[in-house]
């Protein structure tokens, strides 16, 4: 249990450190500038996300959504700080929980942080190790998106997550603790990512 909770204490300070790393990432000539200048230069408007959910939608249209899908046995009310659950078929075929709950700005959808788990995980496990959901998650997201996601990184190499950015439209994956990968979905149009950061770092 002690190697545990260390490991949980490493998963925050990787956390700490991720909070930087894009600040990193956007020094002048990184290939995340280039790639965010390119896109954002485009026009290119993408709204979706997944399930019928999007950005731009109100409060009430986004619940109303995920009531319709919870009537469909699709969404349920899971038992993590992102109330809403569902379960994806990943690339793997094993079973794995996501977890979402967005953020909004004058009632309109612009973050939608999600995390992924396998229940199945348990100390010692290589099969369903952080590296092996990482791998599966990016494998999802590709099927759904995709493919352009693109690793960045620190100088040192030590904290990294993989980027995907479509005109607005923003993803960035990381394994965020010992047995969770976090994906991060933002519209570009309303914030950018610093911003976020700096919202993190002074909560």
């Amino acid at each position: 249990m002690r190697k545990i909770r260390i490991e949980k204490m490493k998963g925050g300070m990787l956390m700490m450190g991720f909070m930087s790393l894009m600040l990193l990432a956007c020094q002048p000539k990184s290939e995340y500038q280039k790639v965010k200048e390119r896109e954002l230069a485009s026009g290119k408007v993408v709204e979706d996300l997944f399930l019928d959910l999007r950005f731009g939608m109100g409060r009430k249209q986004f619940y109303g959504t995920c009531w319709e899908l919870n009537k469909k046995g699709i969404l349920t009310n899971g038992a993590h700080h992102l109330q809403v659950q569902y379960k994806p078929s990943m690339p793997s075929g094993k079973e794995a929980l996501m977890h979402f709950y967005p953020q909004f700005e004058d009632n309109q959808l612009f973050f939608m942080p999600m995390e992924f788990n396998y229940p199945s995980w348990f100390p010692g496990n290589e099969e369903y190790s952080n590296d092996k959901l990482l791998e599966d998650v990016l494998g999802l997201l590709t099927g759904w998106y995709g493919e352009g996601f693109f690793e960045v990184s620190n100088k040192e190499k030590t904290i990294t997550a993989f980027v995907k950015i479509d005109g607005n439209r923003l993803i960035r994956v990381f394994k965020k603790d010992l047995t969770s990968v976090r994906v991060e979905m933002l519209d570009l149009r309303v914030r950018d990512i610093s911003e976020m950061n700096k919202k993190d770092e002074a909560a």
